[in-house]
């Protein structure tokens, strides 16, 4: 996970880092646009389209040397071998292509409509069932033991590599050496090569054969070095926790024991699709606010055709794309999926492939296809804006997380505007 939760970073989280809504492919085929042509790809975030090869400077390689070799020394003291660093250290170079790829990766943003379009295309549905379909025996062990349902461990692999296609073929020790001798997040990805390195000193991979992302993620669920350490499991008994290897076996039981680790209830729903009624109060559409599913429908929030939304548990309303949108009630199984990766739009799109592999039907309402998102630097200017005149978002991060959404509402209600929380161009160009 990609993005630092709770102490734990797997895989799926790199988008949310930086960007949550950064959408392009990783796998060598293009971009997100291939979806309408039938083919499933990962929705891992890469660089840009124009991103060149950059050479490697001598002076800059002549920083990172020094740089690795007291690094070396810091983590000798930590109870890593001279063998395991001369294996693993050996012909390390500063690879400027993974800062640029860093540095590249927030000027994404797509709509969360696109974004499903392709996490949960008709091509990724079918790859899903089928490997449902292979690895059936497989995943009701695991559903069994750790009580995470096989369609929603099949929906994370499909997201995370599209079914094990894109695992990323990155040297891993190579890429976080060079993130780590860089500084914007440099103590993040120093604790990570620590930890990979722990991992190849007790023996699960080779240097060589650990490999994955460009930004360290591994395997076909795609953890990081600490969530491998903290959640990865040996569930085929060979003696090893290998989520690198063709098998998938033990890379989805570690996403099941990651899931149920952090709380999963079998049998909760992520999130349901609901219809709001007429003079629905906008501002209790947040995530602090939660009632069951029958003080809802009291208040008129039932199934798109007219029922009640079974009673399992405390639910919020969720408007991801505002008051024009899909309306979800979600459960606390949608922050389960969150601490696998904290963006809306990964843990919907997680969360509705499941559902679609189980057999459920595609959302009802329509999303707001005409609108433009914002991008990451008018987003910034969004948060900036709103800070500026009393509504404090708390960061300027360029993310549109919880805060932002309850600054959003705040104008909103000051300004007598309908209070969906929706981030949106038309709300940027009022407040410019």
């Amino acid at each position: 996970m990609h993005r630092c939760i709770s102490g734990v970073m797997t895989a799926a989280l790199w988008a949310s880092v930086v960007q949550a809504e950064s959408l392009e492919t990783p796998d060598g085929l293009g971009s997100i646009q291939l979806a309408s042509a039938g083919v499933a790809v990962s929705i891992r975030p890469v660089v840009r389209p124009q991103f060149k090869e950059y050479r490697v400077s001598t002076e800059g390689n002549a920083r990172f040397q020094a740089w690795l070799g007291a690094f070396r020394e810091r983590v000798r003291a930590q109870g890593i071998s001279t063998s395991t660093l001369d294996r693993s250290l050996a012909g390390l170079t500063y690879d400027k292509k993974i800062i640029a790829r860093d540095r590249n990766q927030a000027e994404f943003s797509k709509p969360i409509w696109e974004y499903l379009d392709t996490a949960v295309s008709d091509a990724r549905i079918a790859n899903g069932r089928a490997g449902l379909e292979q690895y059936q025996t497989t995943l009701t062990r695991i559903e069994a033991q750790y009580g995470v349902e096989k369609e929603v461990v099949a929906a994370i692999w499909g997201l995370e590599t599209s079914f094990g296609t894109f695992r990323g073929s990155d040297q891993t020790i190579q890429s976080l050496a060079t993130l780590a001798f860089d500084a914007r997040r440099a103590q993040f990805f120093e604790t990570q090569l620590v930890a990979a390195l722990q991992i190849v000193q007790a023996g699960d991979v080779s240097p060589t054969n650990m490999v994955g992302s460009w930004a360290g993620a591994m395997g076909h669920t795609q953890f990081m070095p600490t969530s491998y350490l903290d959640h990865a499991v040996d569930f085929d008994g060979d003696g090893r926790r290998d989520i690198w290897s063709e098998n998938p076996t033990d890379a989805l039981a570690s996403a099941a024991a990651y899931l149920a680790r952090h709380g999963w209830t079998k049998g909760q729903p992520w999130g349901v699709e609901v219809r709001l009624p007429e003079g629905f109060d906008y501002a209790t559409a947040k995530r602090d606010y939660t009632l069951t599913p029958s003080e809802w429908a009291a208040r008129g929030v039932v199934t798109p055709d007219g029922r009640s939304v079974p009673d399992h548990g405390q639910a919020a309303i969720l408007l991801p794309a505002g008051g024009q949108g899909v309306a979800l009630m979600i459960f606390d199984n949608f922050k389960v999926i969150e601490a696998y990766n904290g963006a809306d739009a990964y843990v919907i799109g997680i969360g509705h492939l499941s559902d679609r592999l189980a057999g459920h039907t595609p959302f009802q309402a329509d999303w707001p296809r005409g609108d433009r998102v914002l991008s990451f630097t008018e987003r910034k200017e969004l948060q900036t804006r709103l800070t500026q005149i009393g509504f404090d978002t708390q960061s300027i991060d360029g993310r549109i997380g919880p805060n932002t959404i309850n600054a959003v509402r705040a104008y909103q209600l000051a300004q007598g505007l309908l209070p969906d929380g929706y981030a949106s161009l038309n709300l940027l160009e009022r407040l410019r």
